[in-house]
């Protein structure tokens, strides 16, 4: 019998995957795009290296994923999600609650996600996960909100 990481995934976990990765590129997007406006400053705010930091690690997050469908032999459509649209960042605290409220809506995401899988008995996706819901309950306590 072949393991549970060579058969392809269930339809419904493969949309949500592809959904998530698509999430982590479009947060990746807003980051990058975010660090830029604030290059142009010159005393830009403090939480500028954490925004770099971010678009990095969210682009290396949408990989991940994409690797994992094809380990998994499942097709990857990434569906367009919806950034912001904002071309002004406004204010410092602007800045960090539109980042708060990516980081949350990624977490929700990642939340279906892991129920979706236990619910279809995906073992390998729940292992595959946990590394990710981690490191986003983190991420939005670095705001100083609880996950």
């Amino acid at each position: 019998m072949a393991s549970q990481a060579q058969k392809p995934l269930c339809e419904a976990c493969r949309v949500a995957v592809n959904y998530v990765a698509s999430y982590e590129l479009n947060i990746n997007d807003v980051y990058f795009t975010m660090t830029c406006y604030y290059d142009e400053e010159s005393d830009a705010p403090v939480y500028v290296p954490f925004f770099q930091d971010q678009a990095e690690v969210k682009r290396a997050h949408a990989k991940q994923f994409i690797k994992y469908l094809k380990e998994r032999q499942s097709k990857i459509c990434l569906p367009v999600t919806k950034r912001p649209d904002i071309e002004y960042w406004g204010t410092d605290l602007q800045a960090i609650v539109i980042a708060l409220e990516m980081e949350k809506e990624l977490h929700k995401h990642l939340q279906e996600l892991k129920s979706l899988a236990s619910k279809n008995s995906e073992t390998d996706l729940l292992e595959f996960l946990k590394k990710f819901l981690v490191k986003q309950k983190r991420n939005i306590k670095v705001f100083g909100i609880p996950a």
